[in-house]
């Protein structure tokens, strides 16, 4: 057989396999360009690799696309100024006028999304655990050879997010405790008070801004509760809306004009994630709600 012919067949295997390593990788990453980089960078490897010796290419795939995906999520963490792909197009915003916490807002179309937002705030190993294990159902071994862990390890570390993702598994309700905490975090920023946003911010909270000039990423709640200041400024009107099923605002300027989109991912008692859209080009590509 020619190296043509060799690389023909494993082109075709690999294709046979690129779907579900396209979606293995956008659930990690939240990001179909970065996806599509990390697929084809899985191809490039296995190029370069010895097919013959590879008893399991479907596992050995599932590896490789974990561990560039997971180089990609803590190259993000030590980098809070990268952008963070095309995962802000996507939010599909609903008015929020439930008045009682019990009401519940049928948003099926968009939970997917709002798990992607909810995958934010975890941390990359967490991430991936979550991902790899809950969702495509790789072993929890296989998992640990990408972290470095062992198995009875890796299995505690997808338990751990497993718990923050369930905190705020079902995004179409609103609850009491998440409207006080958003409550409770909008007053303390109009106030720029210091403490009462660190007592309702997780210490780990990432705050996500879409800006003319890219997405910038902000960690940790002492970061976050410095700049919560201007999240109040220039604002005259908002209303409460669900982004990708979780809670928010949209505000306005005095003359009308959006100013910004913002929504929050609580757990246990405390936020754990906000992201905001503040990009006008953005808000004016957007199907937004009427001033309250």
């Amino acid at each position: 057989m020619t190296d043509t012919s060799r690389t023909d067949l494993l082109a075709e295997a690999f294709e046979a396999h690129r779907e579900r390593l396209s979606a293995v990788a956008y659930r990690v990453l939240g990001s179909h360009a970065d996806a599509e980089d990390v697929v084809q960078e899985a191809w490039m490897r296995l190029a370069r690799q010895d097919a013959t010796i590879i008893e399991n290419l479907a596992g050995w795939l599932t590896t490789v696309v974990g561990r560039i995906s997971l180089d990609v999520l803590r190259s993000r963490r030590t980098r809070p100024e990268a952008s963070y792909g095309d995962g802000l197009s996507e939010l599909v915003i609903t008015v929020d006028d439930s008045a009682e916490p019990e009401e519940t807002v049928a948003l099926a179309d968009s939970v997917g999304l709002a798990l992607l937002v909810v995958l934010d705030s975890l941390g990359p190993s967490e991430r991936l655990a979550f991902v790899l294990h809950d969702l495509f159902g790789v072993p929890f071994a296989e998992i640990g050879q990408i972290l470095g862990r062992s198995a009875d390890a890796t299995k505690m570390i997808a338990s751990r997010a497993r718990r923050k993702v369930r905190a705020t598994e079902r995004p179409a309700i609103v609850g009491r405790e998440q409207r006080q905490v958003i409550k409770a975090f909008r007053a303390a920023a109009a106030d720029g008070d210091f403490e009462a946003l660190l007592r309702v911010l997780d210490p780990d909270v990432r705050l996500t801004v879409d800006t003319p000039g890219g997405v910038v990423v902000t960690l940790g709640a002492t970061a976050v509760a410095t700049g919560a200041k201007l999240l109040s400024g220039a604002v005259a009107r908002h209303r409460a809306v669900l982004v990708n099923g979780l809670p928010g605002y949209v505000s306005w300027r005095e003359d009308g004009t959006p100013l910004s989109i913002i929504s929050f991912t609580v757990a246990g008692g405390r936020i754990a994630a906000i992201a905001i859209v503040a990009d006008p080009a953005g808000l004016a590509s957007m199907h937004l709600p009427d001033p309250a």
